[in-house]
């Protein structure tokens, strides 16, 4: 029979690093939060090959001793934790094993020196064994060199990827921290390359667009809002400005990047009516709460958390976000494409030398100059078939305009202008103070519907139950039925009546009347399964927004629909009232602007 026997100390720091040290991503986080721990305000980073050969971090924190950096490398020895007190815990870093984890699979070289002291100290471990410590020569701070990662263990090193991609990883890392701590610079450089470079002291809203993406700046509002003792600041894109994928959400909980399945859902409830299911909104949120609160001791990468009320939580971070969505108003981060500018910039090109002036895609007909020869009446003749030619299609033009009724004087100054008439019977054209706006008819009423059906009492109408026939019979696991037995009131709420019907089932008496003929099993069975995902019943909501929609979609003005001035007008000025009009409910925009500027450049006037 096999004896029970204790680990040695290398291989149980090998089993640790094996947490800890994922990847060289995972090392470089670990050594950046022991650097703002110490103090530091300024961090140069540098890394090889994707960290994979080489990854240094200097700071100028406030630096050890050399008993100091002997006891760092020891597991489980910390100066993060004061107390026994883990729930309190406002460090980056606590758990000491970072250090011992990366000293046992790669060769750390450790170099510091404290403010108060005359020279500095160094040690060296490579791959666990200590190879070198003495007096180091450095300015006031801390530096760490980790060669070789995995050098000596061969069956990790194979399951890396490429240096590129592990360059990717590294860089993420920094971006992040970068974010959670705008009052400290940053410097990253690879292979030579400096990549980041922010100055500390930078307001957030200026150091999230410098690191995630420029156009946040134009195309963001700027989130503060406060519940309780709880806070939210930040960016968040507009409905407009998406992306495909989700790697473009940046999430923090008390200064620590996290990646946290319930507020990637509270993200993706905030925008539910105004995305499509397969875009993803740019933005980074700072939530910060008290420590109690929170548990940070989830996981060794300390990338997972987990609330003590993660109802409070997501309903806060929800509500922050759409009270600022709906100030943004009507705006819209879509400008005219460029591709879409350069087709209005294509020259005609004339079938002869005097063939009559092109008139662009307005009057797209066929027009064939008349054989000419030397001579004025020839000529002449030409320009009268012009001239015949011209009536003619100007009698019948592809577009519609009428004359507009008086409107006062400061109708230009309205943000969308005044309507001067319709193209193709889905594009209403408006002239503005500062430019020429062209709104799509029906994206815009399908949103202004919607707001309308949530303000004008649509709440009351979707709480409205539906009692059914018969009462159906929902089979589920019995944890899932004890989830919704405990949120039975909550469901009441909106038109759901459940009842518990024996151990693993529940019986559903009524649904709620805008949800009209839907499968109630695989209702329930949803709204359990996001219950066990984040403790809430939002996804009910969010199934009554999508009917919403839906309503909205059909009830709206429709593309191909004739519209008059007073109409268009009328249309204009409630989408000035209305928030979020700037994009309609699958997230594209309403509206764009040619500024005079641009149609100046089109004419070559600029």
């Amino acid at each position: 029979m096999p004896t029970i026997r204790r680990l040695p100390e290398h291989l149980v720091n090998r089993i640790a690093a094996g947490e800890v040290v994922e990847r060289p991503a995972s090392a470089l986080k670990e050594l950046v939060e022991n650097a703002i721990d110490a103090g530091a305000t300024q961090i140069s980073i540098r890394i090889a090959s994707g960290g994979l050969d080489l990854i240094e971090v200097t700071d100028d924190g406030c630096g050890m001793t050399a008993d100091e950096i002997a006891l760092a490398l020891e597991r489980h020895a910390t100066s993060k934790l004061p107390d026994e007190h883990i729930e309190q815990v406002a460090t980056l870093g606590f758990r000491g094993e970072a250090l011992p984890s990366i000293g046992s699979v790669a060769r750390l070289t450790i170099e510091s020196r404290r403010h108060d002291a005359s020279e500095g100290w160094k040690r060296t471990v490579d791959h666990g064994e200590v190879i070198a410590d003495g007096p180091a020569a450095l300015p006031p701070g801390t530096r760490i060199r980790v060669e070789q990662l995995f050098g000596k263990v061969p069956a990790r090193r194979k399951f890396l990827r490429t240096p590129r991609s592990e360059y990717a990883a590294c860089q993420d890392v920094v971006r992040r921290l970068a974010m959670a701590r705008p009052d400290l610079g940053f410097v990253l450089e690879h292979d030579g390359r400096r990549v980041i470079a922010v100055q500390p002291r930078e307001e957030l809203a200026a150091r999230v667009a410098r690191l995630v993406a420029r156009e946040l700046a134009e195309d963001g509002v700027v989130i503060e809002a406060e519940r309780g003792s709880a806070r939210l600041t930040g960016v968040a894109g507009l409905p407009t400005f998406n992306r495909g994928v989700a790697d473009h959400q940046y999430l923090f909980v008390n200064g620590r990047p996290v990646k946290d399945r319930l507020l990637v859902g509270a993200v993706r409830g905030a925008y539910a009516d105004m995305l499509a299911r397969d875009r993803h909104a740019v933005l980074a949120l700072f939530l910060d709460i008290p420590p109690e609160e929170v548990d940070v001791n989830v996981h060794p990468a300390k990338t997972e958390v987990r609330f003590r009320d993660p109802a409070f939580v997501r309903g806060f971070l929800v509500g922050a976000l759409r009270h600022a969505l709906e100030g943004a108003g009507q705006k819209s981060a879509q400008p005219p494409s460029a591709s879409a500018m350069g087709n209005w910039q294509v020259e005609p090109v004339a079938a002869s030398p005097v063939a009559a002036p092109a008139l662009g895609s307005l009057f797209a007909r066929e027009y064939s100059a008349p054989r000419t020869s030397v001579g004025e009446s020839r000529v002449a003749e030409a320009g009268s078939a012009w001239r015949s030619y011209e009536a003619e299609v100007m009698a019948e033009p592809a577009a519609r305009a009428e004359a507009v009724a008086q409107q006062p004087e400061e109708a230009l100054s309205y943000p969308l202008g005044v309507a001067r008439g319709q193209v193709a019977e889905t594009y209403i054209v408006a002239e503005a103070e500062d430019g020429l706006v062209i709104v799509d008819q029906h994206a815009a009423h399908e949103r202004l519907v919607l707001e309308r059906l949530k303000t004008a009492g649509a709440e009351d109408a979707m709480v409205r139950s539906q009692a059914l026939l018969l009462p159906e019979v929902v089979e589920l696991e019995e944890v899932a039925c004890d989830a919704l037995e405990d949120k039975i009131a909550d469901l009441a709420r909106f038109g759901l009546a459940l009842e518990r019907f024996g151990p693993c089932a529940m019986l559903v008496r009524a649904v709620p009347s805008a949800l009209g003929k839907s499968d109630v099993h695989a209702l329930v069975r949803d709204i359990a399964d996001d219950l066990a995902k984040n403790g809430d019943a939002l996804l009910l909501g969010e199934k009554l927004d999508l009917v919403l929609a839906t309503m909205a979609c059909h009830g709206s003005v429709r593309a191909g629909r004739s519209l008059n001035v007073a109409e268009m007008n009328a249309l204009l000025r409630e989408m000035e009232r209305t928030p979020r009009s700037g994009q309609c409910n699958h997230g594209r925009p309403t509206w764009v602007k040619l500024a005079h500027e641009d149609i100046e450049k089109l004419f070559g006037r600029k």
